[in-house]
Formats: structure tokens, sequence, C-alpha cells
């Protein structure tokens, strides 16, 4: 794969976040302060479980509730569970559910792109990491990022409403009181509000950081994400990102053996009955994908796939492209959703691509698709109700995948021609 290199003309220089900075670097002081003057050897050991129980539940309201949840829909969850998930995360101090996930998609629309991804490892280990915390947001993009299904989340709005008081009082104000049960209010406010904090953000930022520089790449290599094992015990189970190659999989890894405490904790809640829609990628996708990438595997080279012409890889894989024999207009495609009520044609590289059975797989959610579908023209023949897709698949609005894009040609049904 080739990596980028940051060039300073690409974007200009955001502005120093001030308050983001003090607060980020005063927790840290503080925490090491704490530590310091009150060691483990100090303190209740309650206040050093309870410092842990703190790090591991906000670890799972991120991973599970905002990641899986809420930015790749990967389940559904019932109120109680969502709920749930978004008073564990307010106690991670990631920001609200509405503002991590939108950031997050646009992470992974734009993979590696120095300028539109919010932490690209391609500037660097460090930034990636916590530098990019420093700055003001430039996200010019950010607007193309689906956010319907946020804003009409009840426990979505509630939550980014009252994210302060309820980071701050679940963050800071739970441990003191805890400790209070066991008479070390001071220990547990350290070990279980400040030092645990630390755990919590730098477990997390490490799959920003190392995530995309150390570690296997079973599935894909079209980006920098791979899969460590360390990260996963760290992270509640998100050390296989390379996976990540399948965003929509409640999974971070589909063998039994992968460490994932995440996809554990959702399977039983799944039994439960408390969530239901587990979405997973096809068995034959993920074989295909292996497969690939081990025929292409080459210690000192990488391949940047993206490239890959949809023709050239119908050629690779032996397809019949019998789409091809139909060439349709609008009036093939409004006879066809006639005899298909409901459907979803979009035109893509000038393919007609019935897109229906994709609707609620699609990690952009259903709503985008929809909108890049086929409609009639308006009464003065102009037909301005709907856009061509090639500029949005091609790019414009996500880098997709090896993997997305199979997708798409096996959903080609005709040759466009207005």
């Amino acid at each position: 794969m080739t990596v980028t290199t940051f060039d300073a003309k690409d974007a200009s220089t955001p502005k120093i976040w001030w308050s983001n900075a003090f607060f980020f670097t005063g927790i840290h002081v503080a925490a090491v302060a704490g530590a310091y003057y009150l060691p483990p050897t100090s303190v209740a050991w309650q206040s050093l479980v309870l410092a842990f129980l703190v790090w591991q539940l906000a670890d799972f309201g991120i991973t599970i509730g905002y990641h899986r949840l809420y930015s790749h829909r990967a389940f559904r969850a019932s109120f109680g569970v969502r709920l749930a998930l978004a008073l564990l995360g307010s106690a991670g101090f990631q920001g609200s559910i509405k503002w991590w996930c939108l950031r997050h998609r646009l992470h992974h629309r734009f993979t590696d792109d120095v300028v539109h991804d919010p932490y690209p490892a391609t500037r660097g280990l460090l930034y990636s990491h916590v530098g990019w915390i420093f700055y003001k947001p430039m996200y010019r993009k950010l607007e193309l990022v689906d956010k319907d299904d946020l804003e009409s989340d009840p426990v979505v709005v509630f939550q980014h409403k009252y994210y302060v008081p309820l980071a701050l009082s679940l963050g800071f104000g739970f441990p003191a009181l805890m400790g209070m049960l066991w008479k070390d209010p001071v220990g547990s406010f350290i070990w279980g509000g400040l030092v645990s904090r630390l755990a919590i953000w730098h477990c997390t930022f490490l799959v920003n950081s190392l995530a995309h520089w150390d570690g296997l790449q079973p599935y894909s290599d079209e980006n920098t994400s791979r899969g460590n094992l360390i990260l996963a015990l760290l992270t509640g189970g998100e050390g296989n990102h390379n996976f990540h190659a399948f965003p929509h999989d409640y999974r971070s890894g589909p063998s039994y053996i992968d460490w994932d405490p995440s996809k554990w904790i959702i399977a039983a809640l799944h039994r439960l009955g408390l969530v239901n829609g587990l979405r997973r990628a096809r068995e034959a996708d993920m074989q295909e994908a292996l497969e690939y990438m081990r025929s292409n595997a080459h210690p000192h080279h990488h391949h940047h796939h993206s490239g890959d012409s949809d023709d050239d890889l119908d050629l690779a894989e032996g397809l019949k492209p019998d789409w091809q024999d139909q060439v349709w207009g609008l009036q093939e495609a409004e006879a066809y959703k006639v005899t298909h009520p409901g459907c979803c044609l979009i035109v893509v590289d000038d393919c007609v691509v019935d897109a229906t059975k994709y609707l609620g797989d699609h990690p952009g959610g259903s709503a985008l698709l929809r909108r890049y579908s086929i409609r009639p023209a308006t009464s003065t023949g102009e037909n301005t109700s709907w856009r061509d897709a090639t500029w949005a698949f091609r790019g414009g609005l996500n880098q997709h995948t090896r993997a997305a894009r199979k997708q798409m040609r096996e959903m080609r049904i005709a040759r466009w021609k207005e």
C-alpha cells in the first residue's frame, strides 16, 4: 500500500483547541500526581477494583455502544440497553454519541486521507493517537455524513444535550461516592476517576494509532488497519482491526478464538432478547478476501486495490457479465419498478444497480441509497429528483473497499443509457 505523505498545502493549519488541550493535559497531570501521593499500596483494595471496573465498563460503552451499535449499526438494541450504553460511554469522556459517531463515520469514509480523516495514521503515530485532540476540527466533508438515525434516537438526543453533566457526574462523582462505602473517597476518586480515565482514553486511542501501524493484514491492505492481539486485550476486543474491512459486522473477528469480549456480550444480550438484528459479513466475502490476500502476499510490497476497475475484477474472477446485454433508459427503469415495488435502483459507472436487498445492510443507511434512487422526470421533462451515484461511490462520499465494490458488481442488472 502506498502511504500518503502529508503536505501542509493540502489543508489549512487548524487552530489550537485550548479548552480541550487544558482539560486533556490537566487530567494527565492530576492522575500522575494523585497516583504518586496515593500509590496502590495506600488505597483500599476496593478502590483499585473500582478503577478496573470503571475502565472496563466505560470501554464497553465505547466499543459496544458508540462504535458497533451507533457508528456502524451492527445490531439493534432495546431502549434499556441503549440507555445503559450511553451512560457507560459518557463515563469514557470521549464526547457524546452523536459527535463521536459522526467523526468515526468520517474516518471510515476517508481512512488515511490526510485532509478528511479526523485522525489519519498517515500523519504519524503521535498525531493519530493524541495529536488530533489538540486542534479544533476542520471536517470539510462532515456534512456529507448521514446523521438522521442519530438525531431520531431519543437516547442519543438526551445524552448529547446533557453530555457534560453526565460525564462529570459518572466519570468523577460516581467513583468518589462509591469510595465512601469503604471510607476511601479520595483514593476511589484518584484511581477510579482519574487514573482509570487515562486507561480508557489511551486504550481507545490505540485503535487509531497502533492498530494502523503494527499487526497483521489478513483481509485487506487497502488502508493501514491491522490486527493486534495486545490491542484486543486492552480494548475489549477491538484488536482485530483489519477485519474492519467489513465494518457492519457486530464482531471484531469471526473466529471463536478471536479475543472479543464485546461480541460475546452482544451475543449474550441477543440470547436474552435485548438486542436483535445482528449483522455479519457474508462468509463468501470473508473467504474471498482471505484468499485474495494470500494470493497477493509479498513481503516487501503492498497493493492499493481501490484503483482496480470493475471490468478488471470481473475478468480476474471469470464472471460472465450477462447484465451487459440489457441497455436501459428511464423508461425501462420505470417499467422495472412497476414490477418490483419499493425497489431501489441506482446508477454507478453507467450501470443500473438494484440495491434493494442491500438497503438494510448498507453501512451508510438505507436513506443514503434512496437519495440516489432513480425517479421519473418532472412534468417539464427534466429529471432533477435523483443523482448519478458514481461520484458518491467512487470516493466522493466514501472510499469503498474491494469487498464493497464486489457487492456492487453483483447487483448490476443493466447498462445505463439516458
